[in-house]
């Protein structure tokens, strides 16, 4: 800011503005799962047709957050937070008037570039926003939306709609809070420079960084890489969790869905409680203590019976730290390791990168454990993951303010009882 005092005002409406906008990217993305049985019913898919649905939704959003992360530092956040909104939000009602298979699939592909364009600019856009004491916190506010709509409430919206409309129009029906939203961003959200301005030489460095800058930065590639393990454990869980309580628990359909929506409950705390508690403690110790509680979780997890309480709470745990861990990465630990004016596009390739291995090939490869060796054994492929994300988060470097202040002012001391 050019002035001392700090626009707390328009901190928090953009910050409310980005949550509740990722949070519908949630609710569009997830919608679909249970609306399924439906949908397969009406355009006579099979359980291959549905995955593939899913997975290049994961696949297109992974490869534009890449892409549009870069774009939108250099023409800006609005250009493209704006559009992506809108475009979102259409593509999930023009998901209603498939008529087969391979419409279907072509809308979603088509949410997946317009939801991945919008992700890590709205990150960008929340960090632009945020005071640097609160950037973990609002990081983790805005992506704690995605998990509380799209992983907790889009079932139970979903299921309560189906039961006076049909699955067309639920999709029709969920694109209105979209358009809406993206009409208030227009008059709402500012450009970076509108807040901070940036020198003729921070515009230059700016304009000459390409991504080869960005992966310099240590903590990028190992945020990719911790970020591939967490999301790893998310879309195991979100994919095979149902068949393990199923088929492998014998627990009916209404209490696998109370267990498996603690995924969402959990992951909406967590998504800001970690990345809040990492401005407090550093992100580097806030990452190693977010892998290493996801694998006790999960651990434990896989030692309870047909128990649905007790199984709802350790899951709520570990979604706390796993879905808290996704947040950090991509949101506080991106944005900080980035070059002057490429924030977004830091983001962008972490996500991308996430997106691509965590949401794509994770999921196939947690298929392929389940064929092979029994669906008990899911849960040590999210384990395993997490048990490598301990050992990658220790090669992080510590980038939160007050961690930096705190250690510099023990140096200070230090420094100062030495005799002269």
């Amino acid at each position: 800011m050019t002035s001392k005092r700090w626009d707390t005002s328009y901190e928090w409406k953009a910050v409310t503005l980005l949550a509740l906008g990722f949070g519908l990217v949630g609710l569009d993305r997830w919608l679909i799962a249970p609306l399924f049985p439906a949908i397969m019913k009406d355009l006579h898919l099979t359980a291959q047709d549905v995955g593939n649905c899913i997975g290049i939704l994961g696949l297109s959003w992974g490869v534009f957050a890449a892409l549009m992360g870069g774009i939108s530092d250099k023409i800006g956040r609005r250009k493209v937070l704006i559009p992506a909104i809108i475009a979102f939000s259409l593509l999930s009602g023009f998901s209603g008037v498939a008529g087969g298979l391979a419409s279907l699939i072509a809308v979603r592909a088509l949410m997946g570039v317009a939801e991945g364009s919008f992700c890590p600019t709205s990150f960008a856009a929340t960090a632009d926003a945020s005071h640097p004491k609160r950037r973990g916190f609002n990081l983790g506010l805005q992506q704690s939306g995605f998990a509380l709509f799209g992983l907790a409430l889009s079932p139970i919206i979903a299921t309560q709609l189906l039961n006076v409309v049909s699955w067309r129009w639920v999709f029709a029906l969920v694109s209105i809070p979209g358009l809406i939203l993206g009409l208030l961003m227009f008059f709402v959200i500012r450009e970076p420079r509108a807040i901070e301005p940036a020198s003729v030489d921070s515009q230059a460095k700016a304009a000459q960084g390409n991504w080869r800058d960005v992966l310099k930065r240590r903590n990028i590639p190992v945020a990719m890489v911790a970020l591939f393990c967490a999301m790893t454990g998310v879309f195991v869980l979100g994919a095979m969790l149902p068949l393990y309580l199923t088929e492998y628990l014998a627990l009916d359909t209404q209490r696998m869905g109370i267990v498996v929506s603690a995924i969402g409950f959990g992951g909406f705390v967590g998504q800001f409680g970690l990345p809040g508690l990492s401005d407090l403690v550093g992100r580097r110790l806030a990452s190693i203590a977010g892998f290493a509680g996801t694998a006790v979780m999960l651990y434990v997890f896989r030692g309870v019976g047909a128990q649905p309480l007790v199984l709802f709470v350790v899951l709520f745990v570990a979604s706390f730290f796993t879905l808290g861990l996704v947040s950090l990465l991509s949101g506080p630990v991106a944005t900080e390791a980035a070059p002057v004016g490429m924030v977004s596009t830091a983001i962008g390739i972490v996500v991308g990168a996430g997106e691509i291995f965590g949401g794509g090939v994770a999921p196939a490869l947690a298929g392929f454990v389940a064929t092979r060796f029994g669906i008990q054994n899911i849960l040590w492929l999210p384990i395993c993951a997490v048990l490598l994300g301990i050992g990658v988060s220790l090669l992080l470097e510590e980038t939160a303010p007050a961690k930096l202040r705190r250690n510099a002012r023990a140096v200070e001391l230090i420094g100062g009882e030495q005799p002269e």
